[in-house]
């Protein structure tokens, strides 16, 4: 079984996005373990970058202010590996297709393996551009998440089926972000996926508060949450722990029951 699946061999999972050196290290640390403590399933580590195509304002100017702190790969990196000492479940890393370039594909994906990293989801690289990162991914024994959105269309088959880890469903069009609503008709595209795989799916892009969240799950296999938590970051700067831990209990008790 892959790593990444074991957040979902016990019910719907509730995945947390938490951008790296935002606002330092050390309140990552904190966010991250207050996050599953409170029950996330798997979290997903931001690598920040200069030019976040798919991301709204929100994640955007986190991103911002961890570069103007100085965070580099290589301390993401160390840290990673000092937080799996302690944080059992499942870890991936969410970047930009230039950060693993610059750094080395085979470099990057060594150093994040040896981190104690399961997968890899770069939005920036279609289906088509991926086998060069998937091999070198598979060869260091991690997932390069697919992302299938609205817009897939009749390659959402194609992609599902060399699917591993699990299936980041991108619920509506444009970039990320809280939404107040999420119109978009998902059902048909996870019953699509469930056709052509059996690697779970999860939704994330505007998720924001638990009836969202419920409400994704009741038909995926998980939900995915960003920009939310990265709200109350930057409300919260250096406190930011307590209040996202509260944040991620009221998610994830929203889906126990699914």
């Amino acid at each position: 079984m892959s790593e990444i699946a074991k957040a979902f061999d016990h019910g719907k999972a509730f995945i947390a996005f938490i951008t790296c050196g935002d606002p330092d290290l050390e309140t990552t640390g904190k966010v991250v373990r207050a996050a599953v403590e409170a029950g996330a399933d798997l979290i997903e580590l931001g690598i920040p970058f200069s030019d976040p195509t798919a991301e709204g304002p929100v994640i955007m100017e986190a991103d911002k202010r961890a570069l103007d702190n100085g965070i580099t790969t290589d301390e993401i990196f160390e840290f990673t590996r000092e937080l799996r000492e302690n944080v059992r479940v499942p870890m991936v890393y969410m970047t930009y297709a230039n950060v693993v370039f610059h750094y080395g594909i085979e470099r990057f994906c060594k150093r994040a393996s040896e981190a104690g990293i399961s997968g890899l989801i770069l939005p920036d690289v279609p289906y088509e551009e991926s086998t060069e990162f998937k091999s070198v991914c598979s060869q260091y024994g991690m997932d390069l998440v697919s992302m299938i959105a609205p817009t897939s269309a009749d390659r959402i088959a194609m992609i599902a089926k060399e699917a591993t880890g699990f299936i980041y469903v991108v619920s509506s069009l444009g970039v990320t972000g809280t939404r107040n609503s999420i119109d978009t008709d998902l059902a048909p595209i996870i019953a699509n996926i469930r056709a052509n795989t059996d690697v779970p799916c999860a939704i994330g892009f505007g998720i924001s508060n638990p009836e969202q969240c419920r409400r994704m799950a009741s038909f995926a296999d998980g939900s995915i949450v960003g920009s939310g938590i990265i709200k109350i970051i930057a409300a919260h700067g250096r406190d930011s722990a307590g209040p996202v831990g509260e944040f991620v209990k009221s998610m994830k008790d929203s889906i126990k029951d699914l």
